[in-house]
């Protein structure tokens, strides 16, 4: 087959022949054998069209004689087949579904900003905000590295979702951007209109900013709407294909899981009936006792730790910033690290004196790391297709941190789930144990975390204190400041973060301790050990919050020490997908006892 060539384009300008306007160019489609779909509507025309070279070019200066379409600019890419199946050219009321009375971008819309500009603010790591306001399952495929995701299924939604964007960013630079643009000339304008300052729109969007710049700060691929699926950062076809059932994009790894099968279902859809279910978490169980017989941190390995450059440490040295962001190790230790070569940027060694911008992650490369040993023995509770529930045992860090990198509740998962990649919804400390939720796509993950946020997910401990409350239910309101102290850990501040946690006394024991049962109404850091500890009933085998008010230091237990006495028992919120109030539970404790 000839080489076919994909062209994009769209316009906003009053168009008032309709239908003759599509007359013209259908007829003209077809005498050049064209396929795919262009709009019209009176605020414009968008299309995307293909077929063999030397007409699509014919086609292009052909629509160009038209006055209203003289100055169309065409985003091209090749292909090595048709990726429409039909040519259809349609009168709509939008070209771009928006809903919104009064965005006319065919009259104002938002200044531009070109690829090659955008490319630069990121090398420079130039402060600012970038904004995909794509659809979730776009996002989900590939975006820009730190972009945030406006979080809509559809781009009607878009309006509402504006409602949750953080408050401090009306005041600062905003990147918007979409697949070819066409999307931010309506979002641009709304965004202004709801008191967003400085709002700029990439040109051309991610296709043109791929055929100018490349992949450099991208990281996946990017959705197009044809047969084609996505491309990548050279406008080439890549091996993404959409689930028949659900459409959901599945990139080549996807679709090498055992949940997809061709024209029925995918890991997005797929329904796990009772018997699977537990099949399949008999073989999450099995593969991770694989994995961590032996623990992956118990042999040496060389591990890559990063290190964020901060906004307040712009324009400073290598040096400076480490000795700033990690003084505790002193300037001579981190000289030391540089000048052996084990500080990296972008795959190569950083010189000490060096000046690095916001933005930029270095690397501090440990060799022959050893991690201590941790309890891997996670228990998998429910999987679907959106999220994963399971019962986290303690000591276990959730994340990558301090001594812990390998033997950590990511990096496990991660390697059980391969290709999909679990994100944490929320946290527990490492000493904690108990219910943690975790969602497998980038598009699933803040539709859970918003719950968090906005206090709906219902959360229940058990914890096992010293003393004996006298009352058989009780509230603490006390406020908790914003950031630890000094020693670690947090403090009760009045003019701090407001705390409410309810409390209900399970058993009173005779060993002088209690079990209480605990729902905090809040979410703040070390809540409900910072509230017992304050009200006079520390945690059993908490090292930070003491007995008599004293105060110990933070740190991840051993594996043989005394556990904490805290675990997150039940949890209760809204399935992502299907709508529907879902709740967990996991086994009690051994320490957790109703008489002696």
């Amino acid at each position: 087959m000839a080489q076919i060539t994909n062209i994009a384009s769209y316009k906003f300008v009053q168009i008032d022949d309709l239908p003759a306007a599509r007359e013209q160019l259908r007829s003209l489609c077809r005498s050049l054998g064209l396929k795919g779909t262009i709009l019209l509507a009176h605020e414009g025309i968008n299309l995307f069209v293909a077929g063999q070279d030397g007409n699509v070019e014919t086609f292009m200066e052909e629509i160009r004689r038209d006055q209203r379409f003289s100055d169309l600019e065409f985003k091209q890419s090749p292909s090595d087949h048709q990726p429409f199946q039909r040519m259809l050219v349609r009168l709509k009321r939008e070209i771009i579904a928006f809903g919104v009375d009064g965005i006319a971008p065919q009259e104002q819309t938002s200044p531009k900003l070109s690829p090659r500009e955008l490319k630069k603010w990121l090398d420079e790591g130039r402060p600012f905000a970038l904004l995909d306001v794509r659809n979730e399952y776009e996002v989900e495929l590939g975006t820009f590295k730190n972009a945030v995701p406006i979080g809509v299924e559809n781009f009607r939604d878009f309006p509402k979702a504006v409602e949750e964007l953080p408050a401090p960013m009306k005041e600062q630079p905003v990147v918007i951007f979409c697949t070819g643009g066409i999307r931010c000339e309506k979002a641009g304008p709304f965004l202004e209109r709801e008191g967003f300052q400085q709002i700029l729109q990439l040109d051309g969007g991610i296709l043109k900013y791929f055929e100018e710049c490349g992949g450099d700060h991208y990281s996946g691929e990017c959705f197009v709407f044809d047969r084609r699926v996505a491309v990548d950062a050279s406008l080439s076809e890549t091996e993404t294909t959409q689930c028949f059932a659900c459409l959901a994009p599945l990139t080549a790894e996807q679709q090498q899981s055992p949940l997809y099968v061709f024209g029925e279902h995918c890991p997005q859809c797929f329904t796990q009936p009772a018997d699977a279910l537990s099949e399949l978490l008999s073989e999450r169980q099995s593969k991770l006792l694989q994995l961590t017989t032996p623990l992956p941190g118990s042999e040496p390995y060389l591990n890559h730790r990063p290190v964020n450059v901060p906004q307040r440490c712009d324009g400073f040295t290598v040096l400076d910033v480490l000795d700033h962001l990690l003084p505790h190790k002193g300037r001579d230790f981190w000289q030391q690290v540089c000048q052996e070569g084990r500080m990296h940027y972008d795959h190569a060694p950083i010189a000490a004196e060096e000046t690095v911008r916001a933005g930029q992650r270095l690397e501090h490369l440990l060799p022959g790391t050893v991690e201590p040993d941790v309890n891997a023995g996670i228990h998998f509770l429910y999987e679907d297709s959106a999220i994963i529930v399971i019962d986290k045992p303690a000591p276990l860090p959730m994340h990558p941190c301090g001594r812990f990198n390998r033997n950590t509740v990511s990096y496990l998962l991660g390697q059980v789930y391969h290709p999909i990649k679990p994100r944490v919804a929320h946290r527990l400390d490492a000493n904690t144990s108990g219910i943690v939720i975790l969602t497998k796509t980038r598009a699933i993950a803040p539709l859970v975390q918003s719950q968090f946020e906005r206090g709906e997910v219902e959360k229940t401990y058990l914890a096992r204190v010293h003393g004996h409350p006298e009352q058989d239910e009780f509230i603490c309101n006390a406020s908790i400041a914003n950031q630890p102290s000094q020693a670690g850990g947090r403090e009760i501040d009045p003019t701090g973060l407001s705390a409410r946690t309810s409390f209900e006394v399970v058993a009173r024991l005779d060993d002088e301790t209690a079990i209480v049962r605990v729902r905090p109404l809040t979410g703040r850091t070390n809540q409900i050990r910072l509230h017992l500890w304050h009200l006079g009933w520390p945690i059993c085998g908490d090292t930070v919050y003491l007995p008599n008010r004293e105060r110990g230091r933070v740190q991840t237990r051993d594996v043989n020490d005394e556990p904490l006495c805290l675990h997150a028992f039940q949890i209760a919120f809204t399935h992502p997908k299907t709508g529907e109030r879902i709740e967990f539970k996991s086994p009690p404790p051994s320490w957790f006892v109703t008489a002696d």
